[in-house]
């Protein structure tokens, strides 16, 4: 496993270098796996990891690029929106030839047309939002102050809000609130991989049987 950067494309015309985790031997076969968003990203990528280490052994190669804003990156989150994350994503599939895609739940909102691949359980936007407001409503009332979810969407959508500890812009809100999952991937459904929902675990937690049964399902249907 290698830390490598692709050139990601900002709002401004410049590029950034932008992180990028990568098994990469020249293989033929090429993953682009695209994270989960938002704190679920941070909940499942010791999964996307462990995958990755899987399908390397079965001689496909993988690689999970950063977002911009996210992680160790140095642009600023509030200056993006979702069609920037989208434009990244595009510039990782060019920049690492990525023949396949995986997206990982609101990663299916950034999946590019042009890749085959599957979505494992695929979220709306609309339906990311309201967790991340949901969130912040349950943390405030904790905390002796009342907030209200449809009053903190409007606000959003006007102003930008911080979610989870993530800024947004109004733009990223508005967006968010009307993506949805590329309707062209194929659907992995928790189901196949047994268990519970890593991103509804209390921590960041691994899941072996999780990780060799996604791994399993994609080499069977990437070499199929």
């Amino acid at each position: 496993m290698n830390l490598t950067s692709y050139p990601c494309p900002l709002p401004d015309g410049s590029r950034a270098a932008e992180y990028a985790l990568a098994f990469d031997s020249g293989a033929a076969q090429r993953l682009l796996i695209i994270p989960a968003l938002f704190d679920e990203g941070h909940r499942l990528r010791r999964l996307c990891v462990d995958v990755m280490r899987r399908l390397t052994g079965t001689g496909i190669d993988s690689v999970l690029p950063d977002l911009p804003g996210t992680n160790e990156s140095l642009v600023d989150l509030q200056t993006l929106a979702l069609t920037d994350w989208t434009a990244a994503i595009r510039a990782a599939a060019s920049n690492f030839d990525a023949t396949h895609v995986l997206a990982i739940r609101g990663g299916g909102l950034l999946a590019p047309q042009a890749l085959p691949g599957w979505c494992y359980a695929p979220v709306k936007g609309a339906s990311q939002l309201r967790t991340l407001i949901r969130a912040r409503v349950l943390s405030s009332r904790e905390a002796g102050r009342e907030e209200n979810g449809e009053g903190l969407l409007i606000e959003a959508q006007e102003h930008g809000i911080e979610l989870a500890g993530y800024r947004l812009a109004a733009a990223m809100v508005q967006q968010l609130q009307a993506a949805q999952p590329n309707p062209d991937l194929a659907e992995i459904e928790q189901d196949l991989l047994g268990g519970s929902p890593l991103w509804l675990r209390a921590e960041p937690d691994a899941d072996m049987g999780q990780a060799d049964g996604l791994a399993a399902y994609l080499t069977m249907a990437m070499r199929g």
